[in-house]
């Protein structure tokens, strides 16, 4: 018995085990097990796709610094006089 075999006859007991243990579905049990298997080496055999990391901050001039990080004041409005 190779490997895959094996694998197949641990996902169709599994798959038997979750739907109760029923009888008569053998068949579609190993034919369920066989395609997660399959999807499972051909997972293992596609590299995984690389991360991308974030970009570098670039530091900025002290002059370009002031500009960004200062949020524009709103024009004050006179206060009314206390009476």
């Amino acid at each position: 018995m190779n490997i895959d075999e094996q694998r197949i006859r641990e996902f169709a007991f599994q798959i038997w085990e979750s739907e109760g243990r029923p009888h008569g579905q053998h068949e579609r049990h190993w034919k369920m097990a066989s395609k997660l298997a399959e999807a499972e080496a051909q997972a293992q055999a596609t590299p995984k796709p690389r991360r991308i990391s974030k970009p570098k901050t670039v530091p900025l001039s002290e002059a370009e610094q002031p500009a960004l990080l200062k949020k524009p004041r709103a024009p004050r409005t006179p206060k009314p006089p206390k009476a």
